[in-house]
């Protein structure tokens, strides 16, 4: 039990006048508590987890919130058995979660709570559960009946909003991982004309704290070295090897660099295929040298 990893999600959209500074004063104070992590800093807000025990995850959220500014902010806490990150890394950009277009979050979409969320399943209205995450994300867990739109990246989401023109009436009802994606995918939806849109508050980490073995199928992915987290007490897999199309939910990113492609892969085909996500891949690694020894 003592060796239990603690590790925090958490993100806030506020205006931070001078990221530079505060990115070095909040990397001092997280290498003072001994933490590893990854978090984003901009003019926008917060953006990141970090990992520790116990003692140096309350500690952090501690600090953090004894600055005005992040008062109110939402934890996600998870437990692991290893910390997911190498070192402690902070870095400035220009948005929190790269989308490309203006919207304004004063006008985001109404904020269920996890209770609310799952009542939507139970009233049996009609209603369209719409997943805001990349297609590799969904493939290996979802929100049962949702739409996980054919995208990439999160830049792509506007064709998802297009393809949806003609739904513009309808109940819509949005979900990403942690909660932060939904802020600027549901001001945008808005922005084009959805008159009815919601989501789904501290997404669906908080949702599987509270009401694990209901709506969700599969794993949750995250974007650490875990790369899924259960949110079930038995969770089934839902997804296949990319390769040889077992069932499987073990993510990672093709080996060659050129392609860097998140496949879904079972520890056969990564040893089979030296972590690449096809011949091509394999072949291409091997004339430059970069195969790694999976055995």
């Amino acid at each position: 039990m003592a060796n239990k990893i603690h590790i925090l999600l958490f993100y806030k959209y506020v205006n931070i006048d001078n990221p530079e500074k505060f990115m070095k004063e909040h990397l001092d104070n997280c290498n003072e508590l001994g933490l590893k992590g990854r978090i984003l800093v901009s003019e926008e807000g917060i953006n990141g987890s970090v990992a520790g025990t116990i003692e140096q995850t309350e500690a952090y959220k501690k600090m953090l919130t004894s600055d005005k500014r992040f008062e109110g902010i939402q934890f996600k806490e998870d437990i692991g058995i290893m910390i997911p990150f190498r070192k402690m890394v902070i870095k400035i950009k220009k948005e929190l979660v790269r989308f490309g277009q203006n919207v304004s979050l004063e006008n985001t979409g109404k904020h269920l709570t996890p209770k609310e969320f799952l009542d939507v399943y139970n009233s049996g209205e009609e209603v369209i559960i719409l997943d805001a995450r990349n297609d590799y994300e969904s493939k290996v867990g979802k929100f049962k009946n949702a739409i996980t739109p054919d995208i990439k990246k999160f830049t792509e989401f506007p064709k998802v909003a297009e393809q949806l023109k003609d739904k513009k009436d309808k109940k819509i009802v949005m979900y990403c991982t942690g909660g932060i994606r939904c802020e600027k995918a549901s001001a945008y939806m808005k922005e084009q004309g959805f008159k009815d849109v919601s989501q789904l508050s501290g997404g669906i980490l908080t949702f599987g704290k509270e009401f694990p073995d209901t709506v969700w199928e599969g794993t949750c992915f995250v974007f650490d070295k875990r790369l899924v987290s259960n949110i079930n007490s038995n969770s089934d897999v839902i997804s296949n090897c990319d390769i040889c199309d077992t069932k499987c939910d073990l993510c990672r990113n093709c080996t060659n660099p050129a392609c860097d492609k998140m496949i879904v892969c079972c520890n056969d085909c990564k040893i089979k295929m030296m972590g690449c996500c096809s011949i091509e891949c394999l072949n291409a690694c091997r004339k430059k040298n970069i195969i790694r020894n999976y055995n």
